[in-house]
């Protein structure tokens, strides 16, 4: 586990230049990271094209619905997001239209509707278009610090990872390597590129036979 965040604990959000806060951009950056993310798409995609968007000054929901539909395929481009960037560039328009007409911009407010309740706030985030469980559960992993109600929440995904690490599959028991202050948010994160990437697995393997 130290050998796993000491290398691959960056958070999603943080690799694509997001310094999360319970403030609006960084939430809808985060947002649409986790939309973009649920793709069946390389998450170093994912995580350039939400860069390209930033780049483009897309970064908010009235921006990016000010964009043109053609202004918002450039940017998905750049990020080299091209299998999906039509359709992704309709969903983002439209999911800025929801978010700005049913939360006033804010995530906040999408928050504070859920009052806690993880299945209410995962039935009004699902109400963004091209965002299924998968990328509600990675908006969950990355803002869980933020939003401290909702965790710890290691999913699915991370228990994935953690089996293929050979650590304990009980949430409790990964909480209790990684020591309590380590942020939730890298842990989940470390735990899902171990998932995803053998190779992560087998670098950490051998910095532990190493160190």
């Amino acid at each position: 586990m130290r050998e796993l965040l000491r290398g691959h604990g960056q958070t999603y959000a943080a690799e694509a230049g997001i310094t999360l806060k319970n403030t609006p951009q960084p939430l809808y950056r985060t947002l649409v990271l986790a939309s973009l993310l649920s793709a069946r798409i390389r998450a170093s995609v994912a995580v350039a094209t939400a860069r390209a968007l930033y780049d483009d000054g897309l970064r908010d929901p009235r921006s990016m619905l000010d964009a043109t539909w053609q202004q918002r395929v450039d940017a998905l481009g750049k990020g080299h997001y091209r299998r999906y960037d039509e359709r992704t560039a309709t969903q983002l328009g439209d999911g800025a239209r929801l978010a700005l007409d049913e939360w006033g911009g804010d995530l906040r407010k999408v928050r504070e509707r859920a009052d806690g309740d993880e299945d209410a706030l995962r039935a009004e985030l699902r109400r963004t278009p091209g965002l299924g469980p998968t990328g509600v559960d990675i908006f969950l992993r990355e803002v869980q610090d933020v939003w401290p109600e909702y965790a710890p929440f290691l999913d699915t995904k991370t228990l994935q990872g953690a089996e293929r690490l050979g650590l304990p599959k009980d949430p409790g028991a990964l909480l209790r390597l990684a020591g309590d202050d380590t942020p939730r948010a890298e842990i989940a994160a470390a735990l899902v590129r171990a998932a995803l990437d053998k190779s992560v697995v087998e670098d950490c393997r051998s910095r532990a036979r190493d160190a």
